[in-house]
């Protein structure tokens, strides 16, 4: 749409509307505004229930892969497989589970929220397999790939819905965009509490670590661990030394602690938040699945808006599934790696409300550009600096800020799309969870190709298993993991931004036309009203 026939469009359209006012039409507007309006103990509940999602989601996107190479003790080729098959899988879930959310009945609960109920207690069953270590040794990669691919699509069943209750909390944009804002900042705070609890119960049991022929390895740094060199042999005299079964054990509390929380935010968002009805106007007759692809697809905004954040989620999921590696062993600091993620998910959540700020005075297309650019020095700065462990932590504080940026962004700019495509199609309705479910559906399937390629170019580089040290190549390819390859990632996605059409003035126009048809419904819906008094 031009900027000038957009206009026109808004004016038009008031024109057409300029009619004499009903007060019965102002008292209903009235009590519709009133119905829109969230509480913060409303947008407190609803943001909550972010939380599942993205603490399990850090702690698998941190843990997982240094997880299956050095306590599962698989090897890196099917370590790839795993990772790779799991986000697949999980990323063709997401537009079938959308497809049947979007035909689901309306319940006394909802819509959505019935999906959140049923599949809590699967989830978190498979979540706490996903880090026990089986006695069959043959039997590993199955067991890894079953429960993987199990909690994925069950956490789907959980995320698609909820990221689709956006637009069913509340018809007012201020108010939806409100409860992004709160969303984002519980979620940021939910990969601290991940990163956290993962981090710190798992940071105290280190797996002991190999000790190949020719490595000249001091004690230094590697506290609390053993050294294997054909026999164990304690390298700490401080502190005993941790086995692999404590390490083991270690994971498995730290997922417990994790199901819980999860157990406990699905509770709280189900009797905390009240899904509400579509109004008056009528849904869309159903649709095939492949009549939904083409019905997402076919809206420019949305394919743009997806393909942008598609290379800059992309890039920071690259860094997120291989920074554990590479702060153990790039740098140096085995010990201290739990810690540096914790400073990054800290500096995020700190900095949400400042960019919530930001995009409401200066537009969400500055904000992207602004806000995912700004990590790009600090992505240089982390592989420049070699064992300076305090100028790591003030350039991981740094990059956190740019990551909130990539958190809040996505989601804050999903609804607009959504709204523009009501705008242009007012008898198409009910899609919302199709619209969702394929933006995950894209970012996760580019995930898991991005992570299975960076496992297999760690198995590639010459990665060795529970290693001390690593070789050379190893160094090279973890430095182009983080820096090199995400910094790509991110230029191409911020030019692909330059063709979103949305800016704010689309944005607000696109607002008010909403609220005239909705205004022009609550007249019927008061004419009809009176025409049956009459009658």
């Amino acid at each position: 749409m031009a900027k000038g026939e957009g206009a026109d469009q808004y004016s038009n359209n008031s024109l057409l509307t300029n009619k004499p006012i009903n007060p019965e039409v102002v008292k209903l507007a009235g009590k519709r505004e009133q119905y829109d309006r969230l509480s913060i103990c409303n947008k407190l509940c609803y943001a909550v229930g972010g939380a599942p999602y993205q603490i399990t989601g850090c702690a698998l996107g941190f843990f997982l892969q240094i997880y299956l190479l050095d306590v599962a003790q698989l090897d890196p080729f099917y370590a790839s497989i795993i990772l790779f098959v799991g986000r697949a899988w999980d990323a063709v879930t997401d537009p079938i589970i959308g497809f049947m959310v979007s035909r689901s009945p309306w319940t006394r609960f909802g819509r959505m929220l019935p999906w959140i109920l049923f599949s809590t207690p699967l989830a978190v069953v498979s979540y706490f397999l996903i880090w026990y270590v089986p006695e069959i040794e043959n039997g590993k990669v199955i067991w890894y790939l079953v429960f993987y691919c199990l909690f994925q699509t069950l956490q789907t069943c959980f995320h698609v819905p909820y990221s689709a209750l956006t637009m069913f909390i509340s018809e007012d944009q201020k108010e939806r965009d409100s409860a992004t804002a709160y969303r984002m900042t519980v979620e940021v705070l939910g990969t601290v509490i991940g990163t956290a609890v993962q981090g710190q119960i798992v940071g105290m049991a280190n797996p002991p670590c190999i000790l190949a022929p020719g490595d000249n390895v001091t004690t230094e740094g590697l506290n609390s661990s053993f050294l294997l060199l054909g026999q164990e042999v304690n390298t700490t005299v401080i502190s005993p030394g941790i086995t692999l079964d404590q390490t083991k054990t270690a994971y498995m509390i730290a997922s417990g602690a994790i199901c819980s929380i999860y157990v406990l935010c699905a509770v709280v968002l189900f009797f905390g938040v009240k899904e509400k009805k579509e109004s008056s106007r009528p849904r869309s007759e159903p649709m095939s699945f492949w009549q939904g692809i083409g019905l997402v697809m076919g809206h420019g905004p949305y394919v743009r808006l997806v393909m942008g954040f598609l290379f800059t989620s992309l890039a920071f999921m690259l860094l997120e599934g291989n920074f554990a590696l590479f702060c153990c062993y790039t740098l140096g600091f085995r010990n201290d790696f739990q810690n540096i993620l914790l400073v990054i998910m800290l500096a995020a959540m700190l900095t949400i409300p400042f960019w919530q700020w930001f995009l409401t005075k200066f537009g969400k297309k500055k904000a992207v550009y602004i806000g995912t650019s700004s990590v790009i020095p600090f992505m240089i700065l982390v592989v420049c600096v070699k064992g300076n462990l305090i100028i790591t932590y003030m350039v991981s504080f740094a990059a956190g800020v740019g990551v909130a940026a990539a958190f809040l962004l996505p989601w804050s700019m999903l609804p607009d799309v959504v709204d523009d495509f009501q705008v242009q199609n007012p008898d198409s309705r009910g899609h919302e969870a199709i619209f969702y479910s394929f933006y995950v559906f894209f970012t996760k399937f580019a995930s898991g190709i991005s992570l299975g390629i960076s496992t297999l170019s760690l198995d590639f580089a010459g990665y060795m298993t529970r290693g001390c040290t690593q070789p050379e190549n190893v160094d090279i390819t973890l430095k182009v993991l983080v820096s090199a390859a995400p910094i790509g990632l991110i230029l191409i996605g911020l030019v692909l931004f330059r063709s979103y059409p949305i800016d704010e003035e689309r944005r607000q126009g696109n607002r008010k036309l909403l609220q005239e048809q909705r205004e022009n419904e609550a007249d019927s819906e008061t004419d009809s009203t009176e025409l049956t008094n009459m009658v």
